[in-house]
């Protein structure tokens, strides 16, 4: 193991340990970035240790309590306070699930706002530098930098607690946490950053080793493997975007399908069904083919019981589309308010255009391109739309 793989699996776990132990997300983080600091500069002289994971802790905790001494020394309150928080705690590496699942309900409570839960939960779990996040989420880096600033901040002088939510508020809570994870796939898949899509799997993985008598958890991550077992497939070596009906098969992760399909199936014998594992599901039928569309809609007609939103409503359009026909997916659509969402625009021309009416086709493309920030998509969708007014003029008169 080097010295990157070992920052990947260890640094969440390490700031997550340090944070209990002085009680400050800065100093945990800071001793931990200069514990790896060191290793960079002994490691390759030392060896990579036999626990890894212990002597970075260990060392970030002496680097913490060293700076803390000085600190406090001139007088500085707070880290006499962060001294006092861990004059008490043990040096081992401590109980690291409940660390690391303490930190994950942290970054993700509800009095932060969404877009930092994000980014905390890229940093101090993902280990993710702030360049890093700002670029993924297409900000500057200055406005990144001050949202985990405004963050931490906020988790200092709000009190909010680190600890696992009791009994009776895990449900909700674990909703914000779940809702994060997503949140940071779906980015990616949005801009075809495969790193992000890889590093909310990561997190899904985490999360279900800490919580493994979950469903929920386990349907959100069956749900991103399903997807992004597909990422070499959704677009050409040009470029060129692919449906999902066009995709070349053999071109998808296997080993993801597989894994998915088998998350499914223990999900199923639960029985205790939630959104993430209807997704999942509704994926699971998608990777086997022939499409069972009926069993598509019928899976989106649970969703709606969950979700009751216009967006699921419109996904399972889709779906009726090729059970029914688009007259009648058409008319579920037309009934649904969605004028600033791309996809209700593409689906909409879609439909349109089955049914040759290519002027509203036509009109309903340009609306989708006026939308999207995906440059792929906006490529296609031009395709279509000239294909559409083709199609118009070479129609007879």
């Amino acid at each position: 193991m080097n010295i990157e793989e070992v920052f990947a699996q260890e640094y969440g776990r390490a700031v997550a340990v340090l944070v209990r132990v002085f009680g400050d997300i800065d100093v945990a983080e800071e001793a931990v970035q200069e514990a790896f600091a060191t290793a960079v500069r002994k490691w390759p002289e030392t060896g990579v240790p036999p626990s890894p994971a212990g002597w970075i802790i260990t060392t970030a905790r002496h680097a913490a309590i060293d700076r803390l001494r000085r600190e406090a020394a001139r007088a500085d309150k707070h880290a006499q306070a962060a001294l006092l928080h861990a004059a008490e705690e043990p040096t081992e590496e401590g109980p690291v699930r409940d660390e690391r699942l303490r930190l994950i309900f942290t970054c993700c409570h509800p009095a932060l706002a969404p877009a930092a839960r994000v980014a905390l939960t890229l940093r101090l779990l993902g280990g993710l530098s702030t360049p890093e996040i700002a670029r993924a989420f297409l900000v500057p880096e200055k406005t990144m930098q001050q949202r985990l600033v405004r963050a931490k901040a906020k988790i200092r002088d709000a009190g909010i607690p680190y600890r696992v939510p009791r009994d009776a508020d895990l449900p909700d809570r674990l909703k914000a946490v779940l809702a994060v994870l997503y949140l940071i796939f779906t980015e990616g898949h949005a801009v075809l950053r495969d790193d992000l899509c890889a590093e909310a799997i990561r997190l899904g993985r985490l999360l279900a080793e800490l919580m493994p008598d979950e469903p929920e958890v386990w349907g959100l991550l069956a749900l991103m493997q399903l997807v992004h077992a597909r990422r070499d497939a959704r677009t050409t070596d040009a470029g060129d975007l692919v449906l999902l009906p066009d995709q070349d098969r053999s071109r998808w992760d296997a080993g993801l399908v597989a894994e998915g399909q088998a998350i499914v199936r223990q999900c199923l014998r639960w029985r205790r069904p939630g959104p993430y594992q209807i997704q999942a599901a509704i994926n699971a039928v998608h990777s086997e083919p022939p499409t069972d569309w009926d069993q598509i809609v019928q899976l989106y007609d649970q969703l709606l019981h969950f979700t009751p939103t216009p967006v699921v409503a419109l996904h399972r359009a889709v779906a009726v589309a090729e059970v029914s026909g688009p007259s009648a997916a058409l008319a579920i659509v037309d009934g649904l308010d969605l004028p600033s969402y791309h996809v209700f625009h593409v689906v909409r021309a879609d439909l349109l255009r089955r049914l040759h009416r290519l002027d509203e086709a036509a009109d309903a493309y340009r609306r989708a391109i006026e939308l999207t920030e995906n440059s792929a998509e906006e490529a296609f969708l031009a395709r279509q739309l000239h294909a559409a007014r083709s199609a118009r003029g070479s129609a007879p008169g």
